[in-house]
């Protein structure tokens, strides 16, 4: 027979301050929650436009440049494909599009299924040429690559730099469109491998424009894109005056806020060693040169699509690792399913 557990309440003297804690817990909730009503948001957001083009934010009006040129973009992605008894199976794949004669063309690279374990690891830093984190011990120096979970994105994100190297090396005279900002000072955006890939377009006369589709800037507790309703299109809007705060992390590229057709607005990221008329004059002829849906370059969505795994992609992969290597691929019961049923949440922590 299993006796049954009695629980009572811990005294309240255990814990000090116990009664107040709920109370500025709900406050902090219902503090968080109030928002403003539209209409004075409207006005808040119309107030800081006005302010802050008059002191801080430089407005450039934009006019497309009748001179052909062409475009290309990059894109890159990774899956997991599944666990083994050793390690993990993933794929990465990169496409790249380009833009010549009115014509869109595109060829993928990959894609690449890997099997991560903590007995390669290291190799994957090796061949991609970067060098994995020293940790000083009290006694030694140790260098170890990152967890396995953790490596796919920095493998993703060191392929990624590769192929934008290439591609500023063999092009000439072009525009070249990147995913995401040109932000570096962290492990996978290393500053002398994006200054490499910078360096190696300028010298071949090619322009990079760094296209954010998300960007955490805000302008007075407001997001870059509230603005956008009130300028006009297409324009770039200077942010490389405002007082970021960057701590390490630096940007090679001067901000602007893009709003190139239509209602949507982006950040773009322009390389600083060019000078400022030279990268307007890449913004206009990418206005010429390129279709853009909603403000977005088409080259740099198709490049995004090609890269994509699809679900029936993922299930030839798998098939393929199974009848040519003999790898047994399976999905890892997760102990928080096991343990907590219904509860368990999805992802680890």
């Amino acid at each position: 027979m299993i006796e049954q557990l009695h629980i009572s309440t811990t005294p309240k003297y255990n814990f000090p301050h116990l009664a107040e804690f709920p109370q500025q817990l709900l406050e902090l909730s219902i503090k968080t929650l109030k928002t403003s009503s539209p209409n004075l948001h409207e006005i808040q957001i119309e107030n800081n436009i006005n302010s802050i083009n008059t002191q801080k934010i430089k407005l450039i009006r934009l006019s497309p440049a009748n001179k052909e040129t062409s475009v290309a973009a990059v894109d890159v992605s990774s899956i997991k494909i599944g666990e083994t008894i050793n390690g993990t199976v993933i794929a990465i794949r990169g496409a790249i599009v380009y833009r010549k004669d009115r014509k869109y063309r595109y060829f993928t690279i990959g894609p690449f299924p890997l099997h991560i374990t903590e007995e390669n690891k290291g190799e994957f830093y090796r061949f991609f040429g970067a060098h994995p984190a020293s940790i000083l011990n009290e006694a030694y120096d140790v260098t170890v690559a990152p967890e396995i979970n953790y490596l796919q994105g920095r493998i993703t994100s060191l392929f990624e730099r590769w192929l934008h190297l290439n591609l500023a090396s063999s092009m000439r005279n072009s525009l070249i469109l990147l995913d995401g900002s040109l932000t570096v000072g962290t492990p996978e955006r290393s500053m002398k491998i994006i200054q490499n890939v910078m360096e190696a377009a300028k010298r071949n006369g090619n322009i990079v424009l760094a296209v954010s589709k998300i960007s955490r800037i805000r302008i007075g507790g407001f997001q870059i894109s509230d603005f956008a309703y009130k300028l006009p299109s297409p324009c770039l809007v200077e942010l490389d005056t405002l007082p970021f705060r960057h701590g390490c992390v630096k940007n090679l590229g001067k901000v602007y806020l893009a709003k190139l057709n239509g209602s949507k607005v982006f950040r773009l990221d322009i390389y600083r060693g060019f000078s400022e008329e030279e990268g307007i004059s890449a913004v206009e002829r990418l206005l010429t040169n390129d279709l853009l849906i909603d403000g977005y370059p088409e080259t740099l969505r198709l490049a995004h699509i090609f890269s994509t795994f699809t679900a029936n992609e993922i299930v030839g992969i798998q098939r393929y690792l199974s009848k040519r290597f003999n790898l047994r691929i399976f999905d890892r019961l997760s102990i928080r399913k096991i343990l907590f049923g219904p509860y368990g949440t999805r992802h680890e922590t």
